[in-house]
């Protein structure tokens, strides 16, 4: 699918879910089948019923969340890396999301003005940068999480490169899914909750970060699931302590399902990833090198 065939797809995709914005919905399979962001799953059965505001599922043109509007950040953001995705359009300004449904705390990015914690990127820019659009898509402030500057400029930083190596270079398809767990982290200014002028953001007290590895090329995603897939999960802590190397944060799966709560990949067959699940990356991984910030 080219460029702008996605982008029609996943618009025609956006306006189903707010069309049904009132209903409790939960992802049957029809419903992923029309996000290849959620091919994978739901982790959370986040539904776009407004009732539910703590679990609130949003089907983007360029990835998918669970929103948390009492916390101010998604609970999870799901997305599918590919090279077609990979460009180099220019970051821009941060905004609110003005789609989140009448009666939801609307954060700005004045929230986050000197809290000592980043506007932190779930689904990251580098990882839609293809065009403008893309790119633009993801500083959307329901993206975003209080992240602490050594986790957001370090090994996280590190973490979204490698990934993007994996597919550049090793031409593969990721499957990713990252967000934030508990409540209480350091920044610059020291350990804060919550920050916030208008809007009261929850501070992670821990970043995690899930990613399914298969083979790019033609063929259904989900089928080219198998028992060599190689599945890679961190859980970092929300504080100053974190450096430039990622690999030392990997757990298994099954830890960052124990951390959230969620299920992850549950629409791949289960005698096949469950197993997976349990196992944690041994992978060799090169020393990273300091970024420039």
């Amino acid at each position: 699918m080219n460029t702008l065939a996605r982008f029609i797809h996943y618009r025609r995709t956006a306006f189903q879910a707010a069309a049904f914005a009132t209903i409790a919905l939960v992802c049957v399979p029809s419903i992923c089948a029309q996000s290849p962001d959620m091919l994978m799953g739901n982790p959370s059965n986040a539904t776009t019923d407004t009732a539910d505001p703590e679990n609130f599922l949003m089907v983007k043109p360029y990835f998918a969340l669970s929103y948390n509007d009492s916390k101010g950040t998604p609970n999870w953001v799901s997305w599918r890396l590919t090279e077609a995705d990979i460009g180099t359009a220019a970051r821009v300004p941060f905004y609110p999301d003005e789609t989140l449904p009448r009666g939801f705390h609307l954060v700005k990015p004045a929230d986050y003005t000197g809290s000592g914690f980043d506007r932190g990127h779930m689904c990251d820019h580098s990882d839609r940068s293809a065009n403008e659009e893309a790119s633009h898509a993801t500083f959307v402030m329901s993206n975003m999480i209080p992240q602490s500057p050594y986790v957001n400029e370090k090994a996280w930083a590190q973490l979204e490169a490698y990934c993007r190596q994996l597919v550049k270079h090793g031409h593969k398809h990721l499957f990713i899914v990252a967000g934030p767990a508990g409540q209480g982290g350091e920044g610059k200014k020291g350990p804060k909750m919550q920050i916030g002028r208008g809007t009261r953001v929850a501070v992670p007290a821990q970043c995690w970060k899930i990613i399914m590895v298969l083979d790019g090329g033609p063929g259904d995603d989900l089928q080219k699931v198998d028992s060599k897939t190689r599945l890679i999960a961190v859980i970092m802590p929300n504080d100053m302590t974190v450096g430039e190397e990622w690999a030392g944060y990997r757990v298994s799966v099954h830890a960052v399902e124990q951390l959230t709560g969620y299920k992850f990949f549950e629409r791949a067959p289960a005698a096949i990833i469950e197993p997976l699940k349990a196992e944690v990356d041994a992978e060799r991984i090169p020393r990273p090198v300091p970024m420039r910030h």
